[in-house]
């Protein structure tokens, strides 16, 4: 009979193995025997773990979207004001993203391309509250006249696009201005409060 513990920790090598290699070569270009070789296992036991690498990432998006959306909801519950609430969310979304840059690319990709997957069915069955709350909240502050009027979507969609482009785009960034990937790193770490106070000035009243 197989040890679950061992099972258990065959299968969080696998995990951080994969992080690594979509992290290093993308989605596109990681294979499954590269995840194999980082997490020292051979493929046959990788595939009876995982089957394909699609499934290893939703392992690892749920994981992601486990910490993430609970932090959001409770976020959204506390007692932060509506800009401390912004700055928050900002900072926790970059974070995390650094952490996984490749996950929004894999989605965005994924989910035009086979609406019906896994992660689809994940947003579906956990309707994030938080989306709820912060379109409430945004509504809120405008009726306070707190901060212009806006369509909550657009704001929305504003905080979330200008947390994710740059991860998304960041082989073009690097073309066209030359940075290097410790510098990349550092803008993302500066654009936690850039983002947050962008999007702050332009709706303040």
């Amino acid at each position: 009979m197989r040890d679950k513990r061992n099972d258990s920790s065959t299968e969080e090598k696998i995990l951080i193995a994969a992080r690594l290699v979509f992290i290093e070569k993308g989605l596109a270009g990681a294979r499954m025997q590269d995840i194999a070789d980082r997490a020292e296992i051979n493929k046959a036991m990788l595939h009876y773990y995982f089957k394909n690498k699609e499934m290893l990432f939703e392992v690892i998006f749920r994981e992601m979207a486990g910490k993430l959306f609970p932090h959001f909801e409770r976020l959204m519950d506390s007692d932060l004001n509506f800009f401390d609430k912004i700055r928050s969310i900002v900072s926790s979304y970059i974070e995390v993203i650094m952490q996984n840059p490749y996950i929004p690319l894999f989605v965005m990709n994924e989910m035009n391309k086979n609406p019906e997957m896994g992660i689809k069915n994940f947003f579906e069955a956990q309707k994030p509250g938080f989306v709820r709350k912060l379109r409430d909240s945004i509504e809120e502050s405008v009726k306070e006249d707190l901060i212009q009027p806006i369509n909550p979507i657009h704001l929305i969609m504003n905080i979330f696009s200008m947390c994710a482009f740059p991860f998304i785009a960041k082989p073009m960034i690097k073309l066209l201005t030359g940075i290097e990937d410790d510098d990349f790193k550092n803008m993302m770490e500066q654009r936690k409060i850039l983002v947050a106070e962008f999007i702050i000035n332009s709706i303040r009243k």
